[in-house]
């Protein structure tokens, strides 16, 4: 699948034995004559490279001067290396250039029917723009909450967090705002018109359903404490919570030090199994469960919603929502508003994305750009972001991709590509935003656990995280497929460059091992810091 790129101790003397004798550094395409690298930084590289689990990795390496343009150190930065969730670099990157970082999504309610003496003889329509958080992360100055692991995560990581917000923030809104119009009853249907964009499956882990309706993600949050005595049931509570879903959960408290074990299913829609056991004394664990229809789920959580404000209603909330009554998308949004619900900016939204590397909402931005150019599809999405990228500059006959958020077996991209697009977005008038929005090393989102407490590089490197592990059949241990970092740094001397670290290819015996590699890339960043 790829070219041999691995960098292996013998080339990696022999790159030494030029940059000593030749003072020509690693570099093979600048033009000009580079800078020469230090030999401590050359000694500082090849020592994490060259530690035994890496000797069957491909490294891919390139640190650039951002006010040269010059490369200061490099290794195979024309090779393709699987980016991981460094993918989000590129759609978010697509996402500003094509709608702004102050772009909000609108999602209306309509109506259709004749209102009289407060009773709606018709139906109510919530025609679902998009949003992918409906305020269920926005806090009290318009801001989107987020933890360092999303709750998306869950079912990977103990340490997964649901934020504080109030998951059901947006439908309270429009419920409230059709209350305050003076509409007490409502004979019709309620509806989710979620027709934007064709429905596809997203890439990553965390949900797949790529629908214009995000209500919490479109997952149950199931939140475990082991409260109770050796024997009995854990304490267990769901969030959302609708009527239309009946939670048959038993989790068992067990002695300290057995296995913690916690499984969900939905034999039929509308009903969620949970079962499982919880060691005593274990901290509280969160798990998640994907709903099937999120569009039926968005529509019984709106029901609830209605009712709070004091809105009687015919419409039953175990129905499947359904579409099939109503006209054209065209013909609806043209129907008269009750209500209208706005997002944060995209900036916040951006944010999230990059941040906790939230694989749904990445894998959604595509989609986003096919509609703003009346088309309907991932695939007509992602070549809008191909255009969008060679417009700023982006190399993009020298990369593939086939999703938003990385994990698509068409997801190749270069050291040097990914530089290009970090260089180029340097230039352009969202760049402020687009930086804050990376995790910052040592820190926050997922390069907070990365680097000692006191490491002078805390705080210095603004940079997107990718992983990307599969299982590994012959062994039931594991493959890191890829661990990526891409970002912006400042050196100890004050010089700002732009960097891409890929090492794909290296064994793991548990999932949670890829923190190793995470550690690995953050001591590169510490030998950036020191030595440029």
């Amino acid at each position: 699948m790829f070219a041999q790129t691995v960098c292996n101790h013998r080339a990696l003397c022999f790159m030494l034995v030029i940059v000593l004798f030749f003072s020509a550094g690693l570099f093979v395409s600048s033009q000009d004559s580079p800078p020469k690298t230090p030999s401590a930084a050359i000694h500082a590289f090849e020592n994490i490279m060259q530690q035994p689990h890496y000797k069957n990795a491909h490294w891919g390496i390139l640190v650039v001067d951002c006010a040269t343009g010059q490369p200061l150190f490099e290794v195979n930065a024309d090779r393709l290396f699987l980016p991981a969730s460094t993918t989000k670099l590129y759609s978010t990157a697509a996402f500003l250039d094509t709608f702004g970082a102050d772009f909000r999504y609108r999602t209306p309610v309509v109506h259709r029917g004749e209102i009289k003496d407060g009773e709606l003889n018709g139906d109510l329509v919530l025609v679902a723009s998009g949003d992918p958080t409906m305020g269920g992360r926005t806090d009290d100055h318009d801001k989107i909450q987020f933890s360092n692991i999303d709750h998306t995560y869950a079912n990977g990581s103990l340490d997964s967090e649901p934020t504080k917000a109030n998951p059901l923030a947006g439908l309270q809104s429009l419920a409230k705002q059709v209350a305050a119009k003076g509409i007490k009853s409502i004979k019709g249907q309620i509806i989710i018109d979620d027709r934007l964009f064709d429905s596809a499956e997203g890439t990553g882990s965390g949900p797949k359903h790529l629908t214009p309706i995000m209500i919490n993600d479109n997952v149950i949050d199931i939140m475990i404490k082991p409260d109770k005595e050796v024997g009995q049931a854990a304490s267990v509570e769901t969030r959302p919570r609708t009527a239309a879903y009946l939670v048959d959960a038993q989790i068992e408290t067990v002695e300290a030090g057995k296995p913690l074990q916690v499984r969900s299913s939905s034999p039929m829609p509308g009903r969620l199994v949970v079962r499982g056991q919880i060691p005593k004394g274990h901290k509280p664990v969160l798990r998640v469960h994907e709903v099937d229809d999120p569009a039926t789920f968005a529509r019984a959580l709106f029901i609830d919603e209605l009712k709070r404000a004091g809105v009687r209603l015919q419409a039953s909330h175990f129905e499947r929502n359904s579409t099939a009554s109503l006209p054209s998308r065209e013909q609806v949004v043209q129907w008269p508003p009750l209500a209208e619900f706005t997002s944060p900016p995209a900036s916040e939204e951006i944010k999230l994305v990059l941040k906790v590397s939230h694989n749904l909402h990445a894998s959604t931005l595509p989609l986003m750009l096919a509609v703003k150019h009346n088309e309907r599809t991932l695939e007509k999405g992602l070549r809008r972001e191909g255009q969008a990228l060679r417009k700023l500059g982006v190399d993009i006959d020298s990369i593939a991709l086939g999703s938003g958020a990385g994990g698509a077996r068409t997801d190749l991209t270069s050291p040097r590509v990914t530089v290009q697009l970090l260089l180029a977005m340097r230039k352009h008038a969202t760049f402020d935003v687009y930086k804050a929005a990376m995790p910052i090393l040592g820190v926050d989102g997922t390069l907070y656990n990365v680097l000692e407490p006191d490491s002078p590089a805390k705080g210095q490197f603004h940079a997107k995280t990718g992983t990307y592990y599969l299982e590994n059949e012959l062994t039931g241990r594991y493959i890191l497929t890829s661990k990526a970092l891409a970002g912006y740094g400042t050196t100890q001397s004050g010089r700002q460059v732009a960097f891409a670290l890929f090492v794909n290819y290296t064994h793991l015996m548990a999932p949670s091992g890829s923190l190793r590699e995470g550690k690995t890339l953050a001591k590169f960043c510490e030998a950036i810091y020191k030595h440029f």
